[in-house]
């Protein structure tokens, strides 16, 4: 299944194919529209010469990444910190699952693990992590044993609250009137939209 979050053909197909560009968009999944969170991996490659290799990023020159990320357009509302937090994302995954970023839900035995092992990654919390596992298993067909328990409210059939129920335009606006929904119900209670 090909994803529909860049809302790019050639992008989306990098997000379906490349487990590093799905969790580097999902990464960059904040304070930013998620058409551009999602569509950054595939400008970060072609700005890297075309390749999005783990090993590449991990090893880049910091504050030339950071360049990279900055030059107009930027790749993120903030691209300094996200392409430092990138680089720990590929780092990480370059040290703990040797350059294989799908190795993270591949070789994870349970969605509580896999909670785990996504909560371990520079950017995810809780909440992303749970959206993560979401989204591979209503998506790409990744579910480990009790993998929506553990993607909590994100993994129930029928619900649009996140990126993992994003598959069309009809989805999209469904998310985004939710999140307006709950970001009027916080605001109104005096509270914080978690």
């Amino acid at each position: 299944m090909t994803l529909w979050l860049a809302q790019d053909a050639a992008a989306d197909e990098l997000l379906s194919t490349d487990p590093f560009a799905l969790l580097m968009g999902m990464l960059l999944d904040q304070q930013v529209p998620l058409e551009r969170a999602f569509g950054a991996p595939y400008q970060l490659r072609e700005r890297l010469g075309g390749t999005l290799d783990v090993a590449a990023v991990a090893g880049y020159d910091t504050d030339t990444l950071v360049a990279v990320f900055s030059r107009p357009p930027a790749l993120h509302r903030f691209p300094g910190a996200m392409a430092q937090r990138v680089q720990a994302l590929a780092r990480l995954i370059l040290d703990r699952y040797d350059g294989d970023a799908g190795a993270v839900w591949r070789t994870a035995v349970s969605g509580k693990e896999l909670v785990k092992r996504l909560q371990g990654l520079p950017g995810f919390g809780a909440q992303k992590a749970q959206i993560f596992v979401a989204l591979l298993g209503k998506q790409l067909g990744v579910r480990p044993d009790g993998w929506r328990e553990a993607a909590g409210p994100f993994g129930a059939d029928g619900v649009y609250r996140s990126v993992a129920d994003i598959s069309d335009h009809a989805s999209l606006d469904k998310v985004r009137t939710y999140k307006k929904e709950m970001k009027a119900a916080a605001k109104a209670s005096g509270g914080r939209l978690a």
